[in-house]
């Protein structure tokens, strides 16, 4: 039993160890295939003053983010709206209301996790 109890505590203070800050100034993108016909993925980026730069399927903008520990709240500001396809314009408005209610976040890995109304999966980029 003793060490089963000494295992659980292993396991949790490594994926404790693992956890880490909000990667600030990096490309996070989005853990998604392009649409077809494009090669573009949706791109943010939160600096540490909270400055978001937001890159979807076709919009472009910003943003402002507050982090507290684990919680996130992401206010998108005005987006720059491109000519693009109807079904690349319906998935940015679902993207930006999946940002908007955002309420935390974790980074394990390169994999940045927001939770809220959606769960969406980012990659930060290695450069």
């Amino acid at each position: 039993m003793l060490r089963r109890v000494a295992f659980v505590v292993g396991v949790l203070l490594a994926s404790a160890a693992q956890a880490q800050d909000f990667p600030y100034g990096r490309d996070l993108v989005l853990d998604a295939r392009p649409m077809r016909g494009g090669k573009r993925v949706p791109v943010l980026s939160i600096d540490a003053n909270g400055a978001a730069q937001i890159d979807l399927w076709c919009k472009r903008g910003t943003g402002q983010a507050v982090i507290a520990g684990e919680t996130i709240t992401l206010i998108v500001g005005q987006m720059a709206d491109d000519a693009c396809t109807p079904e690349r314009a319906q998935a940015d408005e679902q993207l930006i209301a999946a940002l908007s209610q955002m309420s935390s976040w974790s980074f394990r890995g390169d994999v940045v996790t927001l939770n809220g109304g959606a769960t969406l999966r980012f990659r930060a980029a290695a450069n």
